[in-house]
């Protein structure tokens, strides 16, 4: 799934993407405007579950 954590987790702004979800779950890139090449929908998975495994480990060592 593409979401907005993964594309920053890339090194990409907020003001690069613009997400839209049409109401059926799937969000979807709407508007591309870095002048980067736009990641595949792989790309920005990897990367999500690359800050949600930081984030994990990050709550681990607070918990210790």
């Amino acid at each position: 799934m593409i979401t907005a954590k993964g594309l920053q987790q890339l090194g990409f702004s907020k003001s690069d993407f613009i997400l839209q979800d049409d109401g059926d779950g799937v969000p979807y890139i709407a508007e591309w405007n870095s002048d980067q090449a736009q990641p595949t929908e792989a790309e920005i998975e990897a990367a999500h579950s690359e800050w949600v495994t930081a984030r994990e480990a990050e709550a681990t060592q607070k918990a210790a």
